[in-house]
């Protein structure tokens, strides 16, 4: 959600503040823009990861939590911390990706691929209501 400012208020934005991503696309550019802010040295699969992490993080969240409510990325020591929160009590869960009928499902597989690339997932829930899932990546 982006917080809007009346044109005739006194009162600017922080300088800090940075607007939650609306779309996937939005997380992932605040990603590869942190990742390049901190000149890190990558690995061979090290971006590609950390996109494809924070596109379902964001993705999951639009889709089964309510929207994006609070999004941050950190650098830290070779490795990409992708926060996202969203509106929902509900924790994710792995979906069978078969029915009962052993016919393949759409979709279910983001959580999957989240917990498999992440070395470190985090669910927390925040103090109003809702969650926040953190996911470290490793870069190098």
């Amino acid at each position: 959600m982006r917080e809007q400012y009346p044109a005739e208020s006194a009162v600017a934005p922080p300088a800090t503040h940075r607007p939650s991503p609306l779309q996937p696309a939005d997380a992932r550019r605040a990603v590869r823009g942190e990742i390049a802010r901190h000149a890190v040295a990558l690995g061979a699969t090290g971006l590609e990861d950390a996109l494809l992490v924070t596109s379902e993080l964001a993705t999951n969240a639009i889709l089964h939590g309510g929207g994006i409510t609070g999004f941050d990325v950190d650098v830290e020591a070779g490795a990409v911390r992708v926060s996202v929160s969203d509106p929902s009590d509900e924790v994710p869960v792995v979906e069978r990706a078969v029915d009962e009928r052993h016919r393949w499902r759409v979709g279910g597989r983001g959580w999957p691929i989240v917990c498999r690339l992440a070395r470190d997932v985090e669910v927390a829930g925040l103090p109003t209501g809702g969650k926040r899932i953190s996911a470290v990546v490793p870069l190098a």
